[in-house]
């Protein structure tokens, strides 16, 4: 008996150990508003350290600092690219999955963060949200191999591609449908250190649960999609990369929430208005 419960402590305390060693590879970074304009910084624990610039182009620590709660947080990427795929999940798709992921940019002057509003334009009629992981450049990449396409991800954020159905149908291809003003939604924050080929995805229609499933579902994991865009583009220390949505999608109104929780990152909550 003594020497189960020997080992059972010893395993609790490797274990706590791990836990620990995670925890303190685990890095949070946020974008948010200053008097003098939009700053970078490190969140630890509920104070914002600011930083100099991108964490993802070597900023430091200037010394000043910010509560999480008077903070004004924006979106935490500043890309100069945007690179989406389609049809990710089997949940999503129907019949066999493509022989390589569906792939597609849009403009980064879609992109808006945490409690910002997503806007409907007037003539739209059927504005979707999809749940996703994002996943953050942090080294100038081309035609990178498989195995080394882990050294240039940065870290991962929680996203919804706004998608306007109608569009997305009858355009020639999907820039107006999944790229337009305040389409693509990324935070709260960037974080480093998680392990984003097992976490789990939720998102929250009003409050429901409508989607669900984790990384290890994607048919064409993170890795595998820097490797397969990097044989094509070159990509920077800051570009994003979608990762595709899962299971079905449903209409949202003027006065909607949606929510998209990602483990290991937090909530991203944005409401639908309408446009002009």
């Amino acid at each position: 008996m003594q020497r189960i419960t020997t080992l059972a402590l010893a395993s609790l305390l490797a274990f706590g150990m791990a836990a620990s060693a995670q925890a303190q590879q685990t890095q949070r970074f946020v974008r948010y508003v200053t008097p003098s304009g939009v700053s970078w910084g490190e969140l630890v624990d509920q104070t914002i350290h600011q930083l100099s610039d991108a964490p993802y182009l070597g900023g430091s620590r200037t010394g000043q600092t910010v509560g999480l709660a008077a903070a004004q947080l924006r979106a935490p990427v500043d890309p100069k690219q945007i690179f989406m795929t389609a049809f990710n999940f089997r949940s999503h798709i129907r019949g066999e999955p493509a022989e390589y992921p569906g792939l597609f940019l849009v403009p980064p002057s879609s992109i808006i963060g945490p409690a910002e509003d997503i806007v409907r334009p007037a003539e739209s009629e059927n504005l979707h949200y999809e749940a996703e992981m994002v996943l953050v450049v942090g080294r100038e990449a081309a035609n990178v191999s498989l195995e080394d396409a882990p050294g240039h991800v940065f870290g991962v954020s929680a996203g919804n591609d706004v998608s306007e159905r109608s569009w997305q149908a009858n355009d020639i291809q999907w820039s107006r449908a999944k790229g337009s003003r305040t389409f693509n939604v990324v935070g709260p924050y960037l974080v480093t250190g998680l392990d984003y080929g097992n976490l789990e995805i939720e998102g929250r229609h009003n409050g429901e649960r409508v989607q669900g499933e984790n990384t290890a579902d994607l048919i064409f994991s993170l890795d595998y999609m820097l490797h397969y865009i990097s044989q094509y583009f070159t990509l920077y220390p800051g570009d994003l990369i979608w990762t595709g949505t899962m299971g079905s999608t449903r209409r949202m109104e003027p006065g909607d929430t949606y929510e998209v929780e990602i483990e290991g990152i937090g909530v991203l909550r944005n409401r639908v208005v309408q446009g002009r």
